[in-house]
C-alpha cells in the first residue's frame, strides 16, 4: 500500500505538469494549437487503483450489494456477526500483526464494552447514546492503566499476562450478580437515537457495516502514517527501533489502547443489537477464536483480519451438517490452511499473485 505522502506528492507533481503551463505554450510557432497537456488524472487513477482506496471502495460495494441478495433475516444476522468479529480482529491485528504484541485477553475488553454500556443503561438509566461512549472510554482507561506495566513484558510472558487479565474480567463478570446478572447474563436496552429505537436486522446491518468500513479506513490510514512505520520497526526489532529514536513503550501502549477501544466499541454494539449478553463473551476461548481469525487471515494485513473473521465466522454455519464431526472438520481445515498458507490467506495470495506477474 502506498503512504499518503507518496500519493499526495504524485498528485501534486501531476497537477504541476497539467496546470502550470503558460497559456502561450499552448500555441505553436505556426499558430496551430499545441497538443493538449494531460490533466492530473493520472495521479487520481493511481490513487483509485491503490490497494487502500480500491479496497475501501470494494468493501463499500460489497456491503451495499449484500442486502440485495439476502433472502431472509438469518443472513442479515450472520453478516452482522461477521462484521462485528471483523471490527475486533482489525484492532487486534494492529496489536499482534503490526506491533508484534500478543494478547490472549482481548475478549475481556470486548465484554467490558458490552457490559459497561449495558449496566449504565439498564441499571442506572443512562441513555444508550451516552452509555456506549462512556463505557468505551472507561475500557480505554483500563487498557492504559494495565498496559503500562504489562507491555514491559515480551513474548510468552506478555501472553500469560494478558491471559490473566482476561480470566480476571471473566470471573468478575460471572460473580457480580447484582450488576451483571451472573452466569445467566442480563437483558440490554435497545439503542435509541434521536427518539428513534434502532431495531431490525436491516438497520443494524447498516450501522455495523458502516462501523466496519470506518474501522478499516482508520486502520489503513494508521498503518500508512508515521505511526504505522514505527509499529513495523517495533515488530522487526525493538532494540533497532529505539536506536533511531522510537519510544517503544509509548508506541506499544498507544496501539494497545487503540486496539482495546475498537474491541470495546464492537462489544457495546453487540450488546445493544442482541439485547442480551453473558460472561461467555469474556471467556478465554473467545480470545483464542479472535487470535485464530487474525492468524488465519494473515497477520500484518488489515484485509487479512477481515477475511479471517469472515471465513471463520461463516465456516461453522456450513459445517453444522457434519454434526458430531463438525469440530474435527474445522480443525482439519485450520491445519491444511496453515500448511499451504503459512502467512495467512491474504498475504500468501498476494505473494503468489505478485510472483505470477513477474
Amino acid at each position: 500500500m502506498r503512504s499518503p505522502s507518496s500519493s499526495s506528492s504524485g498528485c501534486c507533481s501531476s497537477c504541476r505538469e497539467g496546470w502550470s503551463v503558460p497559456a502561450a505554450a499552448n500555441v505553436s510557432e505556426r499558430g496551430a494549437p499545441a497538443p493538449a497537456v494531460a490533466p492530473a488524472a493520472t495521479g487520481w487513477r493511481q490513487r483509485l487503483a491503490s490497494p487502500r482506496t480500491g479496497g475501501l471502495g470494494l468493501l463499500a460495494l460489497v456491503l451495499a450489494v449484500l442486502p440485495l441478495v439476502f433472502p431472509n433475516n438469518y443472513f442479515f444476522e450472520i453478516a452482522i456477526l461477521v462484521a462485528l468479529n471483523a471490527i475486533v480482529c482489525v484492532g487486534l491485528n494492529l496489536l499482534i500483526g503490526y506491533a508484534g504484541q500478543i494478547s490472549l485477553g482481548h475478549a475481556g475488553f470486548y465484554a467490558l464494552g458490552a457490559y459497561g454500556s449495558a449496566i449504565l443503561a439498564a441499571r442506572w438509566g443512562w441513555p444508550v447514546w451516552l452509555s456506549m461512549p462512556v463505557a468505551v472510554a472507561a475500557v480505554g482507561l483500563l487498557a492504559w492503566a494495565v498496559g503500562r506495566p504489562t507491555l514491559r513484558l515480551k513474548g510468552h510472558y506478555l501472553a500469560m499476562a494478558t491471559l490473566g487479565l482476561g480470566v480476571i474480567i471473566s470471573i468478575v463478570l460471572s460473580n457480580e450478580d447484582r450488576l451483571t446478572g451472573g452466569p445467566d447474563g442480563m437483558a440490554v436496552p435497545p439503542l435509541v437515537l434521536l427518539g428513534f429505537t434502532v431495531q431490525g436486522e436491516t438497520l443494524w446491518y447498516a450501522i455495523v457495516g458502516l462501523g466496519l468500513w470506518l474501522t478499516v479506513w482508520f486502520a489503513l490510514n494508521l498503518i500508512d502514517s508515521p505511526v504505522g512505520r514505527a509499529l513495523r520497526a517495533l515488530h522487526g526489532s525493538e532494540v533497532a527501533a529505539e536506536t533511531v529514536g522510537i519510544d517503544s513503550a509509548q508506541w506499544k501502549l498507544r496501539v494497545f489502547v487503540q486496539s482495546a477501544l475498537i474491541a470495546a466499541t464492537a462489544g457495546a454494539l453487540t450488546a445493544h443489537y442482541a439485547g442480551f449478553i453473558t460472561p461467555a463473551k469474556a471467556s478465554f476461548l473467545h480470545s483464542v477464536e479472535l487470535v485464530i481469525m487474525v492468524v488465519f487471515g494473515g497477520m500484518a494485513s488489515i484485509w487479512g483480519a477481515v477475511v479471517g473473521a469472515a471465513v471463520l465466522t461463516l465456516l461453522p454455519q456450513f459445517l453444522t451438517v457434519l454434526k458430531d464431526y463438525e469440530m474435527m472438520a474445522f480443525g482439519a481445515i485450520l491445519i491444511v490452511t496453515m500448511v499451504f498458507f503459512p502467512r495467512g490467506i491474504v498475504p500468501t495470495l498476494q505473494r503468489l499473485l505478485s510472483k505470477s506477474r513477474r
